[in-house]
Protein backbone atom coordinates (compact mmCIF):
# COMPACT_ATOMS: atom_id res chain seq x y z
CA UNK A 1 0.00 0.00 0.00
CA UNK A 2 1.31 3.25 -1.10
CA UNK A 3 1.61 5.92 1.56
CA UNK A 4 1.24 9.50 0.02
CA UNK A 5 2.90 12.07 2.10
CA UNK A 6 1.95 15.25 -0.19
CA UNK A 7 -0.92 15.41 -1.97
CA UNK A 8 -1.18 15.07 -5.55
CA UNK A 9 -1.11 18.20 -6.80
CA UNK A 10 2.13 18.50 -5.54
CA UNK A 11 3.74 16.61 -8.31
CA UNK A 12 2.74 19.71 -10.64
CA UNK A 13 5.14 21.97 -8.59
CA UNK A 14 8.14 20.21 -10.00
CA UNK A 15 6.44 21.31 -13.78
CA UNK A 16 6.33 24.77 -12.71
CA UNK A 17 9.44 24.85 -11.01
CA UNK A 18 11.23 23.53 -14.06
CA UNK A 19 9.28 25.93 -16.35
CA UNK A 20 10.43 28.88 -13.89
CA UNK A 21 13.97 27.78 -13.72
CA UNK A 22 14.08 27.57 -17.27
CA UNK A 23 12.38 30.89 -18.10
CA UNK A 24 14.84 32.96 -15.39
CA UNK A 25 17.56 33.45 -17.20
CA UNK A 26 15.86 35.19 -20.01
CA UNK A 27 14.03 37.17 -17.79
CA UNK A 28 16.60 38.21 -15.77
CA UNK A 29 18.67 38.93 -18.80
CA UNK A 30 15.41 41.30 -20.24
CA UNK A 31 15.28 42.88 -16.55
CA UNK A 32 18.43 43.74 -16.28
CA UNK A 33 18.84 45.49 -20.67
CA UNK A 34 15.55 47.54 -20.07
CA UNK A 35 15.62 48.05 -16.29
CA UNK A 36 18.93 49.14 -16.00
CA UNK A 37 18.80 51.22 -19.79
CA UNK A 38 19.74 54.87 -20.20
CA UNK A 39 15.83 54.54 -21.50
CA UNK A 40 14.48 53.90 -18.24
CA UNK A 41 16.30 55.42 -15.81
CA UNK A 42 17.25 58.77 -17.26
CA UNK A 43 14.67 59.45 -19.81
CA UNK A 44 12.12 61.86 -17.91
CA UNK A 45 14.74 62.75 -15.37
CA UNK A 46 13.61 66.17 -14.54
CA UNK A 47 14.90 67.49 -11.46
CA UNK A 48 13.84 70.66 -9.07
CA UNK A 49 15.92 73.69 -9.48
CA UNK A 50 17.13 76.20 -6.72
CA UNK A 51 15.34 78.94 -8.85
CA UNK A 52 12.31 77.88 -11.46
CA UNK A 53 13.55 79.14 -14.65
CA UNK A 54 11.40 78.45 -17.58
CA UNK A 55 12.75 77.83 -20.44
CA UNK A 56 9.64 77.91 -22.20
CA UNK A 57 9.68 82.07 -20.98
CA UNK A 58 12.96 82.78 -21.87
CA UNK A 59 13.62 80.46 -25.00
CA UNK A 60 10.28 80.29 -26.20
CA UNK A 61 8.14 83.64 -25.62
CA UNK A 62 10.70 86.24 -25.56
CA UNK A 63 13.45 84.15 -28.08
CA UNK A 64 16.50 84.49 -26.20
CA UNK A 65 19.14 82.78 -27.99
CA UNK A 66 20.47 79.81 -26.40
CA UNK A 67 24.27 81.15 -26.58
CA UNK A 68 23.35 84.26 -24.18
CA UNK A 69 23.54 82.01 -21.30
CA UNK A 70 25.17 78.63 -22.66
CA UNK A 71 27.94 81.41 -24.24
CA UNK A 72 30.98 78.20 -24.71
CA UNK A 73 28.77 76.17 -26.15
CA UNK A 74 30.39 76.83 -29.41
CA UNK A 75 34.33 77.44 -28.25
CA UNK A 76 34.41 74.66 -25.38
CA UNK A 77 33.65 71.02 -24.76
CA UNK A 78 31.16 72.55 -22.17
CA UNK A 79 28.11 73.94 -22.60
CA UNK A 80 28.62 76.73 -19.71
CA UNK A 81 26.26 77.63 -16.75
CA UNK A 82 25.70 80.81 -16.41
CA UNK A 83 26.71 83.12 -13.85
CA UNK A 84 24.63 84.82 -11.73
CA UNK A 85 25.54 88.21 -13.25
CA UNK A 86 24.18 87.03 -16.38
CA UNK A 87 20.96 86.63 -15.08
CA UNK A 88 20.72 90.37 -12.81
CA UNK A 89 21.88 92.11 -16.82
CA UNK A 90 17.48 91.76 -16.65
CA UNK A 91 16.63 91.18 -13.25
CA UNK A 92 18.28 94.29 -11.65
CA UNK A 93 15.26 95.83 -13.44
CA UNK A 94 13.21 93.08 -14.69
CA UNK A 95 11.12 91.68 -11.94
CA UNK A 96 13.82 92.53 -9.75
CA UNK A 97 11.89 92.28 -6.49
CA UNK A 98 10.40 88.63 -7.08
CA UNK A 99 9.99 86.38 -4.17
CA UNK A 100 11.13 83.46 -6.80
CA UNK A 101 14.14 85.22 -7.67
CA UNK A 102 15.62 85.56 -4.39
CA UNK A 103 17.87 83.06 -4.72
CA UNK A 104 19.42 85.64 -7.33
CA UNK A 105 19.53 88.35 -5.49
CA UNK A 106 21.62 86.13 -2.79
CA UNK A 107 23.40 84.65 -4.99
CA UNK A 108 24.66 88.17 -6.29
CA UNK A 109 24.74 89.71 -2.77
CA UNK A 110 27.29 87.38 -1.84
CA UNK A 111 29.02 86.06 -4.66
CA UNK A 112 27.84 82.30 -3.88
CA UNK A 113 26.70 80.75 -7.19
CA UNK A 114 23.70 78.99 -7.75
CA UNK A 115 23.24 75.28 -6.89
CA UNK A 116 22.05 74.75 -10.19
CA UNK A 117 21.16 71.21 -10.64
CA UNK A 118 22.81 69.33 -13.84
CA UNK A 119 19.61 67.86 -16.03
CA UNK A 120 22.04 66.50 -18.90
CA UNK A 121 24.67 63.74 -17.39
CA UNK A 122 27.40 61.81 -19.02
CA UNK A 123 29.38 58.98 -17.14
CA UNK A 124 33.15 60.29 -16.47
CA UNK A 125 34.73 57.65 -18.41
CA UNK A 126 32.84 59.62 -21.49
CA UNK A 127 34.30 62.24 -23.33
CA UNK A 128 31.48 64.89 -25.04
CA UNK A 129 32.77 68.13 -26.98
CA UNK A 130 29.92 70.67 -27.62
CA UNK A 131 31.75 72.63 -29.73
CA UNK A 132 32.80 70.04 -32.01
CA UNK A 133 29.03 69.15 -33.00
CA UNK A 134 27.49 72.50 -32.60
CA UNK A 135 29.79 74.16 -34.74
CA UNK A 136 29.62 71.45 -37.81
CA UNK A 137 25.59 72.32 -37.63
CA UNK A 138 24.05 69.22 -34.73
CA UNK A 139 21.30 71.66 -33.77
CA UNK A 140 20.67 71.96 -29.89
CA UNK A 141 17.12 70.17 -30.05
CA UNK A 142 18.88 66.64 -31.51
CA UNK A 143 20.12 66.14 -27.87
CA UNK A 144 18.32 68.40 -25.62
CA UNK A 145 14.43 68.34 -27.10
CA UNK A 146 12.48 71.65 -27.69
CA UNK A 147 13.81 73.06 -24.59
CA UNK A 148 12.11 76.32 -25.84
CA UNK A 149 8.72 74.41 -24.91
CA UNK A 150 10.07 73.16 -21.34
CA UNK A 151 8.94 75.46 -18.64
CA UNK A 152 11.21 72.70 -16.21
CA UNK A 153 13.79 71.32 -18.81
CA UNK A 154 13.75 67.24 -18.83
CA UNK A 155 16.24 64.88 -20.59
CA UNK A 156 14.73 63.63 -23.69
CA UNK A 157 17.24 60.99 -25.08
CA UNK A 158 18.62 58.40 -23.76
CA UNK A 159 22.33 59.82 -24.47
CA UNK A 160 23.77 56.07 -24.73
CA UNK A 161 26.16 54.75 -26.74
CA UNK A 162 24.42 53.18 -29.21
CA UNK A 163 21.96 56.39 -29.44
CA UNK A 164 25.56 58.08 -29.87
CA UNK A 165 26.85 55.95 -32.58
CA UNK A 166 23.46 55.51 -34.37
CA UNK A 167 24.13 59.32 -35.32
CA UNK A 168 27.89 59.31 -35.77
CA UNK A 169 27.19 56.45 -38.76
CA UNK A 170 24.49 58.53 -40.12
CA UNK A 171 24.80 61.82 -38.69
CA UNK A 172 22.39 63.88 -41.94
CA UNK A 173 19.03 63.96 -40.17
CA UNK A 174 21.09 66.10 -37.31
CA UNK A 175 22.90 68.21 -39.86
CA UNK A 176 21.35 71.73 -40.65
CA UNK A 177 23.88 75.57 -41.19
CA UNK A 178 25.73 76.21 -38.12
CA UNK A 179 24.28 79.44 -37.93
CA UNK A 180 20.50 77.98 -37.18
CA UNK A 181 22.06 75.58 -34.42
CA UNK A 182 20.23 77.34 -31.84
CA UNK A 183 17.01 78.05 -33.58
CA UNK A 184 14.20 75.61 -32.20
CA UNK A 185 11.91 76.25 -34.99
CA UNK A 186 14.40 75.40 -37.99
CA UNK A 187 13.09 73.14 -40.70
CA UNK A 188 15.45 71.68 -44.00
CA UNK A 189 13.96 72.47 -47.03
CA UNK A 190 12.63 69.62 -48.70
CA UNK A 191 13.90 65.88 -47.89
CA UNK A 192 15.66 67.02 -44.28
CA UNK A 193 17.81 63.50 -44.83
CA UNK A 194 18.63 64.50 -48.47
CA UNK A 195 19.57 68.09 -46.99
CA UNK A 196 21.81 66.82 -43.99
CA UNK A 197 23.61 64.72 -46.73
CA UNK A 198 24.31 67.87 -48.84
CA UNK A 199 25.80 69.45 -45.84
CA UNK A 200 27.82 66.74 -44.58
CA UNK A 201 29.68 66.31 -47.94
CA UNK A 202 30.24 70.33 -48.56
CA UNK A 203 31.81 69.94 -44.76
CA UNK A 204 33.22 66.97 -44.82
CA UNK A 205 31.63 65.23 -41.92
CA UNK A 206 32.81 61.94 -40.99
CA UNK A 207 32.13 61.29 -37.29
CA UNK A 208 34.63 58.37 -35.87
CA UNK A 209 32.85 55.61 -34.45
CA UNK A 210 35.95 54.31 -32.65
CA UNK A 211 36.68 53.60 -29.37
CA UNK A 212 38.81 56.57 -28.62
CA UNK A 213 36.24 58.74 -29.81
CA UNK A 214 34.71 59.13 -26.30
CA UNK A 215 36.69 57.06 -24.14
CA UNK A 216 39.72 58.61 -23.37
Amino acid sequence: MKVFVFPRWTNKIRQFAGAALGGAPIYLTAFVWYGFSPKTTDVGYQPKQPVPYSHALHAGELGIDCRYCHNTVDQSSHAAIPPTETCMNCHRLVRKDSPKLLPIRESHATGTPVEWVKVHNLPDYVFFNHSAHVTRGVGCVSCHGRVDRMAEVQQQETLSMGWCLDCHRAPERHLRPPAEVTNMNWTAPGDPVAYGAQLREQGSINPPTHCSTCHR
